[in-house]
């Protein structure tokens, strides 16, 4: 109530009807974008409360909101750079894969994976890109750390070249003091050789987030870059309002959705090459929920 509700009204710019945010390109470690003023990047998805939120983030007359957010890119982004086969054959095969994932660490075919199997393996999926441990892992799933620790064992089983891909940005960090995303931008980590060994763990999950995250945090930047050309060079009716992480929003003249929708798509798409192809969804709506 106090973040969004009251607060939004009250930041109404007199001249133009509208919220305007502010992006920072140099607060966030891994390279994302971040936003003030109001910060429009966390305004809740998941509650019925936040989604009321979104509601109001509407088109003018005429107009639609368009939202282009990159499926699962940093699962992708985790893919290319372990070249582990299993999770690029997943992917290129065009599988769930959380399904996929189950199906291999609990051993039953994908048609037979339990929704609570998809569900602990998406966990594993999400939670083995943010470094985490057996414990952080058993927290999440209820269950105790021995058992999170055989699901992580089956899985770096299942898909051993994302084991060695952790071992290596571990091992390179450790040298160097920092790890790059996939264009080659640094991102430094002053903790990694700390004697103090919560402080050095930390820095260790950083090192393996930070390239994932720092790649997508990337590929969204060269994306906007694209979109904006287009918009310039062949001026639709439409235009890039907002940025939220691994998501575009336009606002596009109703009469030029189609286009401009084939276009932003096909742009996002091809902001990197991958081993596998990066996977553009896109929703259109009256207000921000809808297009959602």
């Amino acid at each position: 109530k106090s973040t969004y509700t009251d607060k939004l009204p009250q930041l109404i710019d007199e001249n133009t009807g509208r919220v305007h945010t502010s992006y920072h390109q140099a607060v966030a470690a891994t390279g994302r974008l971040s936003s003030s003023d109001p910060n429009l990047q966390n305004i809740p998805i998941r509650s019925a409360e936040g989604r009321r939120i979104r509601k109001a983030f509407i088109a003018p007359k005429g107009y639609k909101i368009l939202a282009a957010d990159y499926s699962q890119i940093e699962l992708r982004i985790m893919a290319h750079l372990s070249g582990d086969e299993g999770l690029i054959g997943a992917f290129k095969n065009g599988e769930d894969i959380h399904r996929a994932t189950a199906a291999e660490v609990f051993g039953v075919a994908p048609e037979a994976v339990s929704d609570e199997q998809r569900r602990n393996a998406k966990a594993i999926n999400f939670g083995l890109i943010y470094g985490m441990s057996a414990f952080g892992l058993g927290r999440q799933l209820h269950i105790g750390r021995n058992e999170a620790q055989q699901y992580i064992d089956l899985y770096f089983e299942r898909y051993p070249g994302v084991h060695r891909y952790m071992e290596d940005t571990r091992k390179l960090a450790a040298e160097k003091g920092y790890v790059e995303t996939l264009f080659g931008r640094r991102l430094h980590l002053p903790e990694i050789n700390a004697r103090n060994g919560q402080r050095r763990q930390a820095a260790e999950r950083t090192a393996i987030n930070a390239p994932m995250q720092g790649t997508a945090a990337d590929i969204i930047k060269r994306a906007m870059i694209a979109v904006d050309d287009y918009l310039l060079s062949e001026q639709p009716d439409a235009r890039m309002i907002m940025q939220v992480h691994d998501e575009l929003i336009l606002e596009v003249a109703e009469a030029q959705l189609d286009a401009v929708r084939e276009r932003v798509v096909a742009l996002m798409s091809g902001a990197a090459e991958l081993a596998i192809p990066l996977e553009v969804g896109v929703g259109v709506g009256d207000n921000w929920d809808e297009a959602h």
